[in-house]
């Protein structure tokens, strides 16, 4: 018999059981036996003992043919740590997705739908958030706490973003990284070879900086040649933070 969370199994005539790990793969075999699946679903992961000793775990059961799944999701920089962490580096064989920022015209006819507001309006709207999805969504909440006005949302959503997801992102980042962003802050054009000028340093040098910054989701670099700002009114925030 085993008990976890109010739910309950009894195995006949199984061996006792040494410890979870054990207990868990027993259920399994009862589930693969039955014809049944497990997905395990985990967001925001990080590169913590106890995920890794989950993960350790998760690789057992791989080896033994459970039918168990993975599902995890996360910022890049904590996705990639445990991926390459000892001794659950198997994880970098498997797949990942790597999400893009969302679809302006998809934010706006949600907009429009929910607030009962003109197609420019909406547009006005999307375009302000980049395509970040919590910047949608906390866009959204303040102009349903505040319909009709839509500059005062904008401004309370400028700090909400600061302090719930722009104080974390910038805590993170190393000081290089923070001179680039400050260094790509001044050129409003985003054109690569004044950002180097500033910085004083040459491509290959750069380089690294600028890709780590675009996987983290920070900066974009979809135009050749030129960098922009991912996330909302982020700019504003870097040029004031190199204030402080």
């Amino acid at each position: 018999d085993l008990s976890f969370l109010g739910l309950g199994i009894r195995i006949e005539d199984a061996c006792p059981v040494i410890d979870v790990e054990d207990a868990i793969i027993k259920m399994l075999t009862v589930a693969k036996k039955k014809g049944k699946r497990i997905l395990v679903t985990i967001d925001e992961v990080t590169n913590t003992k106890t995920m890794r000793e989950f993960v350790s775990a998760y690789q057992i059961m791989l080896r033994e043919d459970l039918p168990v799944f993975i599902l995890m999701t996360g910022l890049y920089k904590n996705i990639s740590s445990i991926r390459n962490a000892d001794p659950v580096t198997f994880l970098e064989r498997a797949p990942r997705i790597e999400l893009e920022p969302l679809e302006k015209t998809m934010i706006a006819e949600r907009y429009m739908s929910v607030f009962d507001i003109s197609q420019e309006k909406a547009v006005k709207m999307a375009q302000w958030t980049r395509g970040y999805s919590f910047a949608f969504q906390v866009l959204g909440y303040y102009m349903w706490e505040d319909p009709g006005d839509l500059n005062k949302a904008i401004k309370k959503s400028k700090q909400y973003l600061k302090e719930y997801a722009y104080k974390k992102i910038w805590s993170e980042l190393s000081k290089k990284d923070r001179e680039v962003l400050v260094a790509c802050a001044m050129v409003p054009t985003g054109e690569i070879c004044d950002i180097r000028e500033i910085l004083r340093v040459s491509s290959d040098q750069f380089n690294p900086y600028r890709d780590r910054l675009i996987k983290a989701g920070v900066l974009s670099g979809r135009q050749r040649g030129v960098l922009t700002f991912e996330l909302p009114g982020f700019d504003e925030f870097v040029v004031n933070q190199d204030r402080i």
